[in-house]
């Protein structure tokens, strides 16, 4: 009866740490995402601002 009680106890138990490890194992997974997803952002803002600059200096390159 001890290892049945035992068994189920564990068993429950480890079904919780599960639930527990998976759910950490997203919600640090969509942040990263979402830092990820902001850098993107930055990125493209400067290749913007970059192409604008250069085509601002060097007008002839755009067939101006």
């Amino acid at each position: 009866m001890f290892a049945l009680v035992t068994t189920v106890i564990l068993y429950v138990g480890g079904f919780v740490f599960l639930y527990g490890v998976i759910r950490l194992a997203i919600r640090h997974a969509l942040e990263e995402m979402e830092a990820r997803r902001i850098q993107a952002e930055r990125a493209e803002e400067s290749a913007a601002a970059r192409d604008r600059t250069l085509l601002r200096e060097n007008g002839f390159l755009a067939g101006s």
